[in-house]
């Protein structure tokens, strides 16, 4: 009997599927902090999370019999792929399951933040009526910048010329792709883009610092669905008071959630709670994978 224990939440229709599998023992206990996890791992032959639970070293050196750690989603940066390689234990994700869920997510922030809707909606809700002071532009005629080509920016890529904008995109390998769009430097790139996007893993430092927010266009917007810390979000903020960033649209934070909200309290800063992957369609995807891992893997 090989023992599963499904750290957070997943598809209700995964995990009666994982469930049903024949030799699968499965215990779904969520919300635990790291202390708790140490006590529960110990026996368990898989971990199942999202992004909520933290697999940690002390996490993986607590655990005993551990043969798989399975993060239903993208990226890997909530579990230490080191300490489990160390033990001989694989990790596994499911990189293309909520593609269409984050480029989606993205593609409407970035609409928001181009014509206001967050502004607009909290002005609403507060009974004001500021028609003249939330005017924006078009997306059709464009440049949009996206950093990092992988799935879901090449993704977004597609949903933006349909709208009709020129895509520029920057990645550190080349980008394979039939989509009109051109492959630049990063500079080039700031200096091009009317609005930067950005889809890639958490990088050691940000990659939109001072620096490169100096390199954009006055007016710029940026939105950011891919993680936090990969935007400077002091300097993102410094670049909203200057009026050198127009708009951001903010759906990752370099702290989750937030202990600063300064940059989320800003007017022209539209922000959402890390719900990219939140989509029913995405999130059964993945847990379904999440199910034929785990079966090809242990069963």
């Amino acid at each position: 009997m090989k023992k599963i224990l499904v750290a957070d939440s997943l598809d209700k229709e995964a995990v009666e599927a994982l469930k049903a599998v024949q030799g699968f023992e499965v215990t779904v206990k969520t919300g635990m902090d790291e202390a708790e996890l140490i006590k529960t791992v110990a026996g368990f032959n898989a971990v199942v999370v999202r992004s909520a639970t933290k697999i940690t070293r002390k996490a993986i050196e607590a655990s005993s019999g551990l043969e798989i750690v399975v993060r239903a989603g993208i990226g890997l940066d909530n579990v230490d792929s080191a300490a489990a390689k160390e033990k001989g234990i694989r990790v596994a994700n499911t990189p293309a399951a909520t593609t269409i869920s984050v480029a989606e997510h993205a593609f409407g922030m970035m609409l928001g933040a181009i014509r206001q809707h967050g502004r607009a909606n909290v002005g609403m809700k507060q009974h004001k009526w500021e028609k003249k002071a939330l005017s924006g532009t078009e997306l059709y005629g464009k440049t949009l910048g996206i950093v990092g080509g992988g799935r879901i920016g090449l993704a977004v890529a597609e949903r933006a010329i349909a709208f009709g904008m020129s895509v520029v995109a920057y990645d550190v390998v080349p980008i394979r792709t039939n989509l009109p769009l051109k492959q630049v430097p990063l500079d080039e790139l700031l200096a091009q883009a009317d609005i930067i996007t950005l889809h890639l893993p958490k990088t050691p430092k940000p990659i939109i610092g001072p620096e490169e927010i100096q390199k954009m266009k006055t007016g710029v917007v940026i939105v950011n669905a891919a993680r936090g810390g990969v935007v400077d979000e002091k300097a993102l903020l410094d670049g909203l008071n200057s009026g050198k960033v127009r708009a951001a649209a903010v759906d990752v934070f370099e702290k989750e959630p937030p202990e600063n909200w300064a940059l989320i309290d800003h007017p022209n800063v539209t922000a959402t709670p890390h719900i990219g992957a939140a989509a029913e369609e995405g999130q059964k995807r993945a847990g379904m994978e999440v199910v034929a891992i785990l079966k090809e893997k242990l069963a």
